[in-house]
Formats: structure tokens, C-alpha cells, sequence
């Protein structure tokens, strides 16, 4: 089971053209854990008004990714299933998957061309949807310290349970990473997208009822972080988000400042944390939509996260966890998110 993927790998690419002289990695992990869910159907709240939406949940991740170099192209891909199983709520009980492919051809010492795809799929619970992305880049790389990607794509975003907000979008993106020295990193991303929705952007309520245009919204976003990797591993990065929309109540200005730790302690312990806060700022004052905020996940919260990872021996990891998810009270509404998570775990490692 140790080298499924690359096996695969080197069975595809041979198939495709023969490959010689190359180098094929891969690697599978599979993560078990049973959980207590302090907010089960992830609800939102009003103040003074709460009832009990705990429960247990028994959670199974797998990974596998894999990368096949070659002379003078390249060939990663990756692969992450998980799903989760309530014992009262089962209503929440639900399957996620998503895949990732790049392939890219080296023109010469520096400049690469490549396309890359990634999918992700959400089935079952409240908030069922599918996400499409597929680009084309160019990447520039004079040395191992600088590289710059640019990067030219199309994007579709299907919710089930309401169409109103499913999308596409033409995007353009580009990123630049700079190592200062083997510890010290940087990066600069930039996004820019126009989606059209399925449906007609909606009045203010002041307005008397007309007909009104396809909705329309214009996504930017910006981020910088720094990386260093030492004695322990640290992440910084902030980043600013900005939708743009003709339709009444769906723009929002998002900031957001996120943290990852990483550091080896005593007794082969490795301790894990991530952490972020944000801030979002709605410019006609109202958000009618709670739900579509959670649609990348609890961890596009403010959220704090701890894990305690300690290996049994070579291929199994038993882990203690800990995480905390919310989000500010949202204007006129009053509505706020807060869901406690903690758990114990499996790490097989083959």
C-alpha cells in the first residue's frame, strides 16, 4: 500500500508516451476520529435565545497525493475524501471530496506553462454544493529563491439547495513567492473574478418592485504571508476579500488575519495550531443569507484549533484535538455562529 499512487502514476505516464529516468512520489494517510460536536446543524444564533445542538460524530478523512517529475515536465495531483456520521443529527451526516491535478512542461531554465483543475464536492447535511475551477498558467522560476505565476481560468460554484446562488466566472489570478534564505519566505497573491448568477439581483427594500437585471458581482482578493521554518514552524498571513454585487445585500468586504504553529515538545509530542480572526463589513448594512457564509467551511471562520500528534510507532499517529468556530455578530439580524469541536484520533500512515 506504500506506493499506490505511484504506481499508478508510473502505470499512466508510461501508458501515455514512456517515461524514463524519472522521479514518482507518493504518499496515503488515513485519519479516524471520534468527536463532540457542540454545534451539530451548525446554526446560527440569536443573543439570550440557545438550545442544546450537541452530539457525537465519528469523522474519517483519506489523503493520497503524488508527483512524477520528469526531464522537463511535471505531473502532481491530489485527492482528499472525508465524511462524517452523527449519531442524533442525522440529518448532518455528509461526504465531501475533492481532487486537484496540475500538469506543467519547463520551456527552459525558467519559464513553465501548465493547466490545473480542482473540484470539490459537498453531498448531504443543509449545505450541499459542487465547485468547479480549471486554469491555465504561465510561471516564471530565475532561480529557487523567486517564483511568479500567472494564471488565466474559468469557475463554476453549484448550490443545491438554492440555485440562486450558483455562479460562473472567468478569474484571473497571479502569484509571487520569494525564499529569503532556507528559513524565511514570502508570498503575494492576487484574485480577480466577475460572476453572473442564476438569477435577478434583488431591490432594496425602499425600491418599488421592478424588473431587475441579472445579478452580477465582481470578486477581488488580495493576500501576503510570511513563512519560517526552524525549530518550529510558523505562518502568517493576512488577507483582504471584496464581492462586490448589483444585488442588494450580498456585498461584503471581508479582513482577515490567519496564524499556523507548528513545534516539536517533549515525550515525541508535535503540536499543531492554527488560528484566525476576521472582520466583515456588509455596505448596505444587512446580510440575508447566513448560511452561504459557511460554504467553505467552518475554517473560513474566526476559528483557533489545537492539535497534539504523538506516533505508536512508524505508521500509526494517535492525536488529541481541539477547535473553536464563530463568527461576529452579524448587523440588524443579531445573528452569530459559535460551534466548540473536540476529539481524539487515528493516523495510519502506510
Amino acid at each position: 500500500m506504500k506506493r499506490i499512487l505511484s504506481t499508478l502514476l508510473v502505470l499512466v505516464v508510461a501508458r501515455a508516451g514512456g517515461a524514463r529516468a524519472a522521479d514518482v512520489e507518493g504518499r496515503l494517510r488515513v485519519t479516524s476520529r471520534v468527536l463532540w460536536d457542540g454545534n451539530a446543524p451548525r446554526d446560527f444564533s440569536q443573543r439570550g435565545i440557545s438550545r442544546d445542538t450537541s452530539d457525537g460524530v465519528f469523522s474519517l478523512l483519506a489523503s493520497a497525493e503524488g508527483r512524477y517529475t520528469a526531464e522537463r515536465w511535471q505531473l502532481v495531483g491530489r485527492y482528499d475524501g472525508g465524511a462524517r456520521v452523527y449519531l442524533g443529527y442525522t440529518q448532518e451526516n455528509t461526504l465531501v471530496q475533492a481532487a486537484a491535478l496540475e500538469g506543467s512542461h519547463a520551456l527552459g531554465e525558467s519559464l513553465g506553462l501548465g493547466v490545473e483543475g480542482r473540484a470539490k464536492d459537498r453531498r448531504g447535511g443543509s449545505r450541499e454544493y459542487t465547485d468547479l475551477a480549471a486554469s491555465a498558467f504561465a510561471e516564471y522560476v530565475p532561480d529557487a529563491r523567486l517564483a511568479l505565476r500567472l494564471r488565466l481560468g474559468a469557475h463554476r460554484f453549484v448550490y443545491r439547495p438554492d440555485s440562486a446562488a450558483n455562479f460562473g466566472s472567468p478569474e484571473l489570478g497571479v502569484l509571487a513567492r520569494y525564499r529569503l534564505d532556507r528559513r524565511h519566505a514570502f508570498s503575494l497573491t492576487g484574485e480577480y473574478g466577475a460572476r453572473r448568477y442564476d438569477s435577478a439581483a434583488r431591490l432594496a427594500p425602499a425600491e418599488p418592485p421592478r424588473m431587475t437585471a441579472q445579478r452580477a458581482d465582481t470578486a477581488l482578493l488580495a493576500s501576503v504571508g510570511y513563512t519560517y521554518k526552524g525549530p518550529l514552524t510558523l505562518g502568517l498571513a493576512y488577507t483582504y476579500a471584496e464581492n462586490n454585487s448589483n444585488s442588494f445585500g450580498e456585498s461584503v468586504h471581508r479582513h482577515r488575519l490567519s496564524a499556523t504553529l507548528g513545534m516539536r515538545l517533549p515525550w515525541k509530542l508535535t503540536l499543531l495550531a492554527q488560528g484566525a480572526l476576521g472582520l466583515n463589513l456588509y455596505p448596505d448594512g444587512v446580510y440575508l443569507s447566513p448560511e452561504i457564509t459557511l460554504l467553505e467551511e467552518d475554517e473560513a471562520q474566526n476559528m483557533l484549533s489545537v492539535r497534539l500528534v504523538r506516533p505508536l510507532n512508524d505508521w500509526l499517529d494517535v492525536e488529541l484535538s481541539s477547535a473553536i468556530y464563530g463568527s461576529s455578530r452579524m448587523p440588524t439580524t443579531g445573528l452569530s455562529y459559535f460551534r466548540p469541536v473536540v476529539g481524539v484520533g487515528l493516523t495510519w500512515r502506510p
